[in-house]
């Protein structure tokens, strides 16, 4: 999400955006933070599961791992925990062989290396939330978000909640399970991968290593099998674009084409996820299975609240613990190994003051999830989505819902979960800076502007300027209306100021170099678009323009050249496909022209100006029928175009289908009276109608 990004723009410098020393910063920071860990005991849980544990010694069969708990007791056995996570109990095991017994350094450094890994692997991961899935045509990912992954990196690397799970050793298998949790997200996102390679929807290959990966993951910690629930989340809402408010709309007017019904006809989403959902079935079946006797056995003193008799009172405290876990996300003042034994007295009235944390915790929830599901702005939506995802569906087998846990409050089930707060507290600082930012005179303008009332938003825009004399961005704005107005002058003054002020404000030098271009001053346009892509590499909207540049001076290779490097960074970039099919054209290279066109409408298919365009050319090269089916549905999409049934009735003209001709110029005509081309292509047909007619008499 470029915006969210630059938004942050005042808190991650420039210098560590590349992606190799962002990972290479978040990785020592994250070291730096737990160092300190790495000579400690064995402490709390660590005697029973590894300085007790027989699993762990050279005596002990490997195979029994795969029948005994996380504490070594066989899980037939009526008193086993029935944790099962027999390959942090290898990890163990491999951890004493080679620190050659039960040295804690080994242990403890392993778990400071792995939260260390998982730091680096979540600056991708977050890449992912806030910049979305996009791909050139060559398979390369663009919009990164690099500023708002790394915050977002920094922010989980020292989050203090992980104290117990990098500190504690058994806190391993959280760290082990959440490695491999992401892991399997981000295999299920490769799988978008190659379909915008292959042209496919869904790679089997990539599903079915992200549901391995998720019982991998599972084998390390339980919570593991819920990443298949978040890939399922991921798929429907955000790769399906899935959205609420537009059904509730349709609903409400009784639309019968409703987005659902559309979903549910996906053939390649619902393989997806029956392959989610039977793997996840098959994992679950087995574990229980495993499980031979059942559930586990805990008592009250584990947990409470799971022991009251009134459903009102269970309900009540469990919101409690939610909402005391969402404190230690956003306030981790206080953190402890053990909450156990009355360190939380039951909450046995509504008239218990406790109760106002229940009410502000769903109150925050219910706000960020209707703004996930029914923001209009769909960058928004998929990072308040994926967000909210994070936070909850690996949570939920410690929520209580589903089965008694042997816990009340324990701060290593938030890791993962953290990675969801981490992604919402990045996406709320950058709304705030985008706030904090701004001037009240600028955004009155800024308003004023986008409701098309110019005269009022230049007035706002001046005093804005006024009061501060370098205010680059009102400069810049107020530039843009100006040029707009046909007042080149002050504007080209204005932008000239505005990056004298700030030089390496490109967007800036591309204004300023449209104000020049307008001007008849093509070298100093070309000059400033260029300086504004140096200091914005990845910026497809100056690409585009300089190929305008290009293409009024007749340099049509760097025209094209221009044009191809904004598809490439913006594969949605519409005008650029437009103006290359057109270029292509109009040289006489159809080929090319045609192989542009098909190209474009693969990245995007429902632009009509793009269907028109390619079916101009697809007529030139006598592909009628083609060219039609692409008329027909380009005006489907914009039936008042006048141009697009004028060149539809010149390719049933050329075609001979003169009756078709004729209909289709009238509808032109009757949109566009002055089109003077088409009207003397009207009146050829005419001429040509009534000598047939005559002939025929």
């Amino acid at each position: 999400m470029a915006e969210l990004d630059a938004d942050l723009d005042h808190i991650i410098p420039a210098s560590v955006l590349p992606p190799f020393w962002a990972k290479l910063v978040v990785g020592f920071v994250s070291l730096v933070c737990f160092a300190r860990s790495y000579d400690g005991d064995f402490v709390f849980d660590d005697s029973e599961a590894i300085v007790n544990n027989k699993d762990l010694q050279a005596e002990t069969p490997l195979g029994d791992l795969w029948h005994h708990d996380f504490w070594g007791s066989r899980l037939s056995s009526n008193s086993s925990h029935k944790s099962y996570r027999p390959l942090t109990v290898l990890t163990f095991r491999m951890n004493y062989y080679l620190s050659g017994g039960f040295h804690p350094v080994g242990f403890h450094v392993v778990n400071i290396l792995l939260h260390g890994g998982i730091s680096v692997l979540l600056v991708d991961v977050f890449s992912v939330l806030f910049g979305g899935l996009q791909y050139t045509s060559k398979g390369r990912r663009v919009h990164l978000a690099p500023r708002a992954s790394l915050l977002a990196a920094l922010l989980f690397a020292v989050h203090p909640v992980h104290t117990e799970c990098v500190a504690g050793v058994v806190g391993r298998a959280d760290l082990l399970c959440a490695l491999f949790f992401l892991l399997s997200f981000l295999g299920y996102c490769n799988a978008f991968r190659e379909s915008n390679k292959e042209g496919t929807h869904s790679s089997t290959f990539w599903v079915l290593l992200s549901i391995l990966l998720g019982a991998v993951a599972m084998l390390c910690k339980e919570q593991g099998v819920t990443v298949l629930g978040l890939n399922a989340v991921f798929d429907i809402l955000v790769i399906g674009k899935f959205n609420a408010l537009e059904i509730v709309q349709k609903a409400l007017r009784k639309d019968r084409s409703l987005e659902s019904i559309r979903m549910l006809r996906n053939g390649r989403l619902l393989f997806r996820m029956a392959l989610l959902t039977s793997g996840g079935a098959g994992m679950l079946y087995v574990r229980w299975k495993i499980m031979g006797t059942g559930p586990p056995a805990f008592t009250e003193v584990d947990n409470p609240a799971s022991f009251a008799d009134s459903v009102m009172v269970r309900a009540i405290n469990y919101n409690y613990y939610y909402a005391l876990n969402a404190w230690l996300l956003l306030c981790p003042w206080w953190l402890c190994f053990d909450w156990s034994m009355g360190c939380i007295p039951l909450i046995k009235s509504v008239s218990d003051w406790r109760v106002i944390a229940l009410a502000a915790l769903w109150l925050c929830l219910i706000g960020l999830i209707c703004q996930a599901l029914c923001s209009e702005d769909s960058h928004k939506r998929r990072i308040l989505t994926l967000g909210l995802g994070f936070l909850v569906i690996p949570f939920l087998p410690a929520s209580n819902l589903f089965f008694r846990v042997g816990f009340v409050v324990a701060e290593r089930v938030l890791y993962l979960p953290s990675v969801g707060f981490c992604t919402l507290l990045t996406f709320g600082v950058g709304a705030l800076g985008k706030h904090v930012k701004k001037k009240v005179h600028y955004n009155v303008g800024k308003n004023l502007a986008d409701k098309g009332n110019q005269t009022a938003a230049i007035r706002y825009y001046r005093e804005a300027v006024r009061l501060n004399p370098k205010y680059v961005h009102a400069m810049n704005n107020l530039g843009n209306i100006l040029k707009e107005r046909n007042e080149l002058q002050e504007a080209e003054e204005l932008l000239s100021l505005a990056v004298r002020i700030q030089p390496d404000f490109a967007a800036a030098w591309m204004n300023l170099g449209i104000v020049q271009n307008s001007l008849k001053r093509f070298d100093a346009a070309e000059q400033s678009y260029r300086t504004a892509i140096k200091h914005r590499r990845k910026y497809p909207d100056c690409y585009y323009n300089l190929g305008r540049l290009y293409a009024d001076l007749n340099r049509h290779v760097e025209a094209l050249s221009a044009w191809r490097n904004a598809t490439v960074l913006k594969p949605e970039h519409s005008l650029a496909w437009n103006n290359m099919i057109i270029l292509l054209d109009n040289t006489g290279n159809l080929a090319q022209a045609e192989a542009a066109g098909r190209e474009a409408l693969q990245l995007i298919p429902n632009d009509h100006s793009l269907m028109f365009s390619l079916a101009n050319v697809l007529g030139k090269a006598q592909k009628y029928k083609e060219s039609e089916a692409l008329f027909l549905k380009a005006i489907k999409a914009n039936p008042n175009a006048a141009s697009y049934h004028g060149n539809l009735a010149v390719l049933y003209h050329r075609w001979g289908h003169l009756d078709l001709a004729k209909k289709h110029y009238e509808i032109s005509l009757q949109l566009d009276p002055a089109a003077s081309g088409t009207r003397e292509n009207y009146g050829l047909l005419r001429r040509k109608l009534e000598q047939r007619q005559k002939k025929d008499v």
